[in-house]
C-alpha cells in the first residue's frame, strides 16, 4: 500500500490509514496528523478526499463583494480594515449600493455583503436595502452578514438572534458568509478581539440559521498567536456542529495578514503553513462538502497550488469592491477576475471548471 511505504513514523502511518479507510479521525489525532505529518503525506490524503467528494470539479460563481462602510463599533487587534481614529472612513448609502448592483446586470448571480459593524444602521435599514435589490434582481442571491454584524443589527432593532435573523431571512437574506469566527478557543480571543462576540455566540447563531433553513459558510482565522491545537479545536467545534445540523455549504481558511493592525510584529506564516492549513481542514471535515480557497487573501498563484491539497472552490470573480484583506496587505489591491480568467486559472492547474450558484448547485461545466 502506497501509505504504507511512504510514512515512517508509526502513530502517523497508522492515523494516515484511518484517513484512507474512510474513518473519523479525533482532535487528538488530529493534531498529531498536524504536527508530524510531512507535506506529501498531507498532500495525499487531502488530494484523496477532495477527489473522492468531488472529483477534478473545481467552483467558482459570479458574485459582487459590497462592504458598505469601515466604520465599525468594534477594533479588533488583527483587524486592518475599520476606521481608526483621525482617519477617513466610508459609508455608502443604499442607492451608491444599489447602482453597483445595477451596473453588473446579469454577470453576477450573487451578491456578498459584508462590513463594519456600524453604531447606528438597523436590521430595518438593510432589509429595505434587501429588498431594493429583490426588486431589482429577483434571481441573485444575498448573501450577507457576519455572525457578529447580524448579533448586533438584531440587539439594535430589539430583538433576540432568532428573531433577528428570521426577519433579515423574510426581507430577502439567502445565506450567510462565515467571517467573524476567527479563532474559537476563548483565551486566544480574549488577546487578539476582547470585545467581540464570544466563540459559543458565533456558533449558536449559526446553528439558529441552520435550524431557519439559512445555509451558511465556516472560516477560521490562521496564523497570528494560536497553535495547531487550537486550529484543530476550532475545526472540530465546526464539524460537531455540521454533524447537528448540516447546515455549513463551505469551510474558507483565512490567513492573518500583517499590514496595518496591531498585531503586525508578528509577521506572517509561511506558504508551508497556508497549505498545512488547508490540507488538514480537508482532512479533518469529513462532513464538510467544500474546501474554499479565498483568491483574493492567499493569491491566485497559492491558490492554484491549494487544489492538490484539498481545495475545490475559487469564491468567485469578486470585482474591486473588496478592502478587507487589501488594506492588511495583500496582494492584489483591486481584486477582480472575469469568468474567462477563472476558468483558464482553473485549466492551467489541471482541473474541470464549474460554475455555480450560491449553494453549489451546478450552473455550468467548462
Amino acid at each position: 500500500m502506497f501509505i504504507e511505504k511512504m510514512i515512517d513514523d508509526d502513530e502517523v502511518k497508522r492515523i494516515a490509514t484511518k484517513v484512507m479507510d474512510g474513518n473519523r479521525i479525533s482532535l487528538a489525532e488530529g493534531v498529531i496528523l498536524y504536527d508530524n505529518a510531512d507535506m506529501a503525506t498531507l498532500g495525499f490524503l487531502a488530494n484523496k478526499i477532495r477527489e473522492d467528494k468531488n472529483g477534478d470539479h473545481t467552483y467558482f460563481n459570479k458574485n459582487l463583494h459590497i462592504e458598505p462602510t469601515n466604520r465599525c463599533v468594534y477594533s479588533c487587534k488583527f483587524c486592518s480594515y475599520y476606521q481608526k481614529k483621525g482617519e477617513e472612513g466610508w459609508e455608502f448609502s443604499r442607492e451608491q449600493m444599489l447602482e453597483k448592483i445595477a451596473n453588473m446586470g446579469e454577470e453576477i448571480t450573487e451578491v456578498h455583503i459584508v462590513g463594519g459593524v456600524h453604531p447606528q444602521w438597523d436590521l430595518h435599514y438593510y432589509g429595505k436595502f434587501f429588498q431594493d435589490i429583490k426588486k431589482l434582481r429577483p434571481d441573485v442571491h444575498i448573501k450577507a452578514f457576519t455572525a457578529v454584524e447580524i448579533s448586533f443589527i438584531a440587539k439594535k432593532s430589539k430583538m433576540s438572534v432568532a428573531e433577528g435573523l428570521a426577519a433579515l431571512k423574510e426581507y430577502g437574506l439567502d445565506s450567510i458568509p462565515g467571517g467573524g469566527a476567527e479563532i474559537f478557543d476563548e483565551e486566544i480571543r480574549q488577546k487578539v478581539c476582547p470585545h467581540k462576540d464570544t466563540g459559543e455566540e458565533w456558533l449558536y447563531l449559526h446553528e439558529t440559521a441552520h435550524k431557519l433553513g439559512i445555509p451558511t459558510n465556516a472560516t477560521i482565522l490562521y496564523g497570528h498567536i494560536e497553535n495547531s491545537y487550537h486550529r484543530i479545536e476550532h475545526l472540530n467545534r465546526l464539524r460537531e456542529l455540521q454533524d447537528r445540523t448540516g447546515g455549513f455549504n463551505v469551510f474558507i481558511p483565512l490567513k492573518y495578514k500583517k499590514e496595518n493592525n496591531e498585531l503586525g510584529y508578528l509577521g506572517e506564516v509561511s506558504i508551508i503553513e497556508d497549505i498545512k492549513l488547508y490540507a488538514i481542514s480537508r482532512i479533518f471535515l469529513d462532513n464538510f462538502g467544500h474546501i474554499k480557497a479565498y483568491w483574493p487573501m492567499i493569491g491566485k498563484d497559492i491558490s492554484q497550488l491549494l487544489l492538490s491539497f484539498g481545495v475545490d472552490d475559487f469564491d468567485g470573480t469578486i470585482n474591486d469592491s473588496t478592502k478587507i484583506y487589501s488594506l492588511a496587505g495583500a496582494e492584489d489591491q483591486s481584486p477582480s477576475m472575469s469568468t474567462d480568467d477563472m476558468v483558464k486559472m482553473i485549466k492551467d492547474a489541471g482541473r474541470v471548471p464549474v460554475e455555480r450558484d450560491s449553494i453549489y448547485g451546478i450552473i455550468k461545466e467548462y
